[in-house]
């Protein structure tokens, strides 16, 4: 079957085959969340991103392999609902952006930088922190050695925009600034984003309409 990321809550999983990993979304909860599970290739290693909403459903999604470490890209409620539960059901090493973690309840092992990487077996994710729509939300990019770069980027870049930043101008432009240099301007357009909420898309589908965001203010 061919992965395109249209998911629903309650339906099953769809999953993103690449040579070295294997990336399962599921969508959960009452505000449409999706969390993605990688899986080395290699080693069989696991990282869930975003232990949002429903343990239930990411608990079978992670199967008795067990997860290594879960990384939460922001402080909002709707991406660590399930936080808890899933790092007491595992024991994974959590992760989350350094300027975020105070927000999220859960403790965090590892604060994560711009710039800084994160493993899940074989595979290495660069991590960026967007400023705007929370103080440190991080996206996770994948620059796959076969192929093009996959990001995972929470709740900072969507098909149509970036992520609401609730009508102030400034953060707004230091959200759709750090979305610009950090991801638009470092990675091809065949990039495939992977958000929190909804659909896939590609940076080469947006890219386009960077100006038009730019213009209309959100």
């Amino acid at each position: 079957m061919t992965y395109s990321g249209a998911v629903k809550v309650g339906g099953p999983a769809d999953v993103h085959e690449l040579p070295d990993l294997m990336i399962s979304k599921v969508a959960v909860g009452p505000m449409n969340n999706n969390a993605y599970l990688l899986r080395c290739r290699a080693t069989d290693e696991q990282l869930l991103i975003d232990a949002a909403a429903d343990a239930a459903t990411l608990l079978n999604l992670i199967g008795d392999d067990g997860i290594a470490s879960v990384v939460t890209t922001h402080r909002h409620g709707d991406h660590w609902g399930a936080l808890a539960e899933v790092v007491e059901a595992t024991g994974a090493r959590t992760y989350a952006g350094v300027h975020d973690a105070e927000g999220i309840p859960v403790a965090t092992d590892v604060l994560v930088a711009d710039g800084d990487t994160v493993t899940v077996g074989r595979v290495t994710l660069t991590a960026r922190h967007l400023v705007g729509h929370t103080p440190g939300s991080i996206a996770l990019i994948y620059d796959d050695p076969h192929g093009h770069a996959h990001v995972f980027t929470g709740d900072c870049l969507f098909p149509g925009g970036v992520g609401n930043t609730w009508g102030d101008p400034k953060a707004f432009e230091q959200l759709i600034d750090d979305v610009q240099h950090k991801i638009f301007e470092q990675l091809p357009d065949e990039t495939w984003v992977y958000p929190g909420h909804g659909n896939d898309t590609t940076l080469g589908a947006e890219r386009p309409h960077l100006a038009e965001w730019r213009e209309r203010g959100w």
